[in-house]
């Protein structure tokens, strides 16, 4: 098959960020695509094509980023181009049980994490069973138990579509940087603010200018014993 990208036009301003997206470090392709994305078509087509060599390759956070601009563009080109090489998104959807994770993706390509991490716990009662569905809560021992290619999936989303800020595996770094100290886990990552939790939503930080870690909640009115077994789960041995 031929590449069907063609990026019209040689101006200078297209050829000096088409390097750097291709070549540069993480924090250099991440300030390059929105000024990609600012320079209409011809940038957009420049995202296409970086894409599209990039398809046979696990996604990153730059990846995610380049597949938000062109997800939420309002280009009829791009749109095409995403329906075409990656119509059920950039990270693969895996699932031992069959669950459909493609609601949790569009939220997230969409940037609407508030949606997202409600979504993310309905997909996580979904896998644990219909009592945790109807109860809208996991109990640590299903957190224990969750499949490890279901919480990979989740995780990868979060990822992927977050600048590489969110994430459980995120919040387990940060964690076990700190010695497991819970206290300064809730503090570093904004949950908590000197003695008073941050309140749900309205204190919450539902964009990128969050802490890093921030995203996804977990509940923490009924202990830690949830979030212990997420951070502590095999599924971040060897991934």
């Amino acid at each position: 098959m031929t590449d069907p990208l063609i990026v019209p036009g040689t101006a200078s301003d297209i050829d000096s960020l088409r390097q750097p997206l291709v070549a540069g470090s993480l924090q250099v392709q991440q300030q390059v695509i929105p000024q990609l994305a600012n320079l209409g078509d011809v940038g957009l087509d420049v995202l296409m094509e970086f894409l599209y060599e990039r398809r046979e390759n696990p996604a990153t956070s730059v990846d995610g980023k380049a597949y938000q601009v062109l997800y939420n563009s309002d280009s009829l080109k791009a749109k095409e181009f995403l329906q075409t090489y990656f119509p059920s998104g950039i990270v693969p959807l895996t699932s031992d049980c069959g669950i459909d994770y493609s609601p949790l993706q569009q939220l997230l390509a969409a940037c609407d994490f508030q949606a997202a991490d409600r979504m993310t716990l309905q997909k996580m009662c979904e896998v644990a069973g219909p009592a945790a569905v109807q109860r809208k809560w996991l109990y640590f021992t299903e957190a224990e138990n969750f499949p490890v290619t279901d919480l990979r999936t989740i995780n990868t989303l979060w990822l992927v579509h977050s600048d590489g800020k969110f994430g459980f595996s995120v919040q387990r770094e940060i964690w076990l940087g700190l010695g497991k100290n819970w206290d300064n886990l809730w503090t570093k990552i904004g949950w908590k603010n000197g003695n008073n939790w941050t309140r749900y939503p309205n204190e919450f930080t539902w964009n990128l200018s969050a802490p890093r870690g921030h995203l996804p909640l977990s509940n923490q009115l009924r202990g830690v014993r949830v979030i212990a077994s997420l951070l502590s789960h095999p599924a971040w041995v060897n991934s």
